[in-house]
């Protein structure tokens, strides 16, 4: 068996940066959806009377167990169907679910709503893998998935933006849930506007047809980069720790210990994080491309090396300093740091992979990513704040404690990644 070249002078690349830009909106709609919820902690605890830690259920175990089960399913999909009508229906599905949230009267039915959306933002990511992973040549791959990752920090920037004007001009949690959830209308239809690209880098057989791989063959696949596959999968985990949990809670954080409104919480922290994340995710992309031009394959696992440590010691330092202006500073280059290996560490993977298993693959990345990140994430702040602290008011004790021990196994990992890395690099692609 051996796999197509890469192609890349047959690419448009002005055209596969608008597909790019389009799965990049499909991203950020998805992390507004996601996320909104962490700044409506208050008023839905005063009015629904629920617990910190059912908070994090909601934000994490409620929205992940579908999100997580269903992933490597969508990704099955999107290596044999039609990615573009898979990204379409996900965003209209989980929009509407989104929507759904406003009519909630219980914790149950807000359970509920949230694995909906969980269930259509499943979707997304494998296929946006897979078509990325078509559209452009592997130099300019990780540079291609920070841009989609972006969405990440337009999402969770806006949602706090948005969601802060928005619950302080209608003065309702539930009116907020439905606004968001109306744009994915739009967003859908603009998703449909993408080509199906041609498949490159497939496994073939001798005879130089495709080879169709049953999930047997995907599993052999990934067994012969499975220290890799596992390395990758677990160092994401722990980074997308930090991530989520301080999605979860920071704007908390900020109501509760400077006693800031949730509008000031959520464009202050909103204006922050999307500024420096785009940046953040920009550069990591850009300098694990660079990196590879330069014959480092490993780039992008660098870059998440010096951006989870160098995200832990800020992040760290910001919650357990007292001073406001100090933690306002700090959080800024850690937010930077926090971006910086998303995009890298999708492209990480795509660059030892075959064609035909990108999809479902990516799609267990983004299972290991949700286990470790989306579902403990918000969980393990809440836990901290309920069962050892007991009291409120250390939420920032919570959150540091949580995000420096994650950022420094998720640096561990990657680097213990490097060597097998280079190998399975070699096997695909034939260079060291």
């Amino acid at each position: 068996m051996s796999i197509d070249p890469d192609g890349a002078s047959a690419q448009d690349l002005r055209y596969a940066w608008f597909v790019a830009a389009v799965l990049m909106a499909c991203n950020t709609l998805s992390f507004i959806d996601r996320q909104i919820l962490g700044l409506l902690v208050t008023p839905i605890k005063l009015e629904l009377g629920i617990s910190d830690t059912r908070i994090g259920l909601l934000q994490g175990l409620a929205f992940g167990v579908f999100y997580t089960l269903l992933g490597i399913p969508m990704g099955r999909i999107a290596d044999h169907g039609s990615r573009r009508l898979l990204v379409a229906a996900g965003v209209l599905g989980w929009s509407l679910m989104t929507s759904l949230c406003a009519a909630a009267r219980s914790f149950t039915g807000l359970f509920l709503a949230r694995m909906g959306v969980g269930i259509g933002e499943a979707t997304l990511s494998p296929a946006a893998f897979s078509l990325l992973s078509d559209c452009f040549p592997r130099g300019r791959l990780a540079s291609a998935l920070s841009v989609f990752s972006m969405g990440v920090f337009f999402g969770s920037g806006l949602a706090l933006i948005l969601g802060g004007l928005i619950i302080g001009a209608v003065g309702s949690w539930r009116l907020t849930f439905l606004i968001v959830g109306l744009p994915g209308l739009l967003i859908a239809l603009l998703a449909l506007l993408i080509r199906e690209p041609r498949r490159r880098g497939l496994l073939r057989t001798s005879s130089g047809a495709a080879q169709a791989l049953r999930l047997a063959d995907v599993v052999r696949e990934a067994r012969l980069r499975i220290w890799s596959v596992v390395g990758i999968c677990l160092g994401f985990a722990a980074q997308a720790l930090c991530n989520y949990a301080q999605q979860a809670w920071l704007a908390t954080y900020f109501v509760r210990v400077h006693g800031w409104s949730l509008r000031q919480a959520g464009v202050t922290l909103g204006t922050m994080s999307l500024v420096t994340g785009l940046a953040g995710a920009w550069v990591g992309g850009r300098l694990a491309d660079r990196w590879q031009r330069h014959g480092v394959v490993e780039g992008p696992l660098r870059v998440a090396v010096l951006a989870t440590l160098s995200a832990g010691l800020t992040f760290t330092l910001a919650l357990v300093l007292p001073a406001l202006g100090a933690q306002l500073a700090l959080l800024v280059p850690a937010f930077f740091f926090l971006a910086m290996p998303i995009g890298c560490g999708y492209a990480s993977l795509q660059l030892i992979l075959p064609n035909q298993v990108r999809g479902q693959i990516g799609a267990l990345q983004v299972f290991a990513l949700n286990l470790g990140g989306l579902i403990l994430g918000p969980a393990l702040p809440g836990l901290l704040n309920d069962y050892v602290f007991r009291d409120g008011q250390r939420i920032g004790w919570s959150l540091a404690i949580t995000v420096g021990t994650a950022s420094l196994v998720s640096a561990t990992l990657f680097f213990a990644t490097w060597r097998p890395y280079r190998r399975d690099y070699a096997l695909v692609h034939g260079e060291a």
